[in-house]
């Protein structure tokens, strides 16, 4: 059986690349039942979009009150 290579520092290093990461798009939803707010990553919200029809939009469930959050309309980004 074959021995395992193990890697050094620098090629751990060239696999998580972390200050080469683009971040994420981060997209505000509002709760319709509680009110309160939470950011999604916007790949999510391009996945959740796949297969919706015209005039649907994307809904998530709310972390705080398991009600339904849709992308807030009115919310102002830095």
């Amino acid at each position: 059986m074959a021995k395992k290579k193990e890697l050094d520092d620098s090629e751990i290093d060239a696999l998580f690349d972390f200050d080469e990461m683009e971040e994420d798009e981060m997209i505000t939803f509002r709760c319709i039942d509680c009110g309160r707010e939470d950011e999604v990553p916007d790949f999510v919200v391009d996945d959740f979009s796949f297969d919706l029809g015209e005039g649907e939009e994307v809904e998530t469930v709310c972390p705080f009150c398991n009600g339904t959050m849709r992308k807030a309309r009115d919310v102002q980004r830095d």
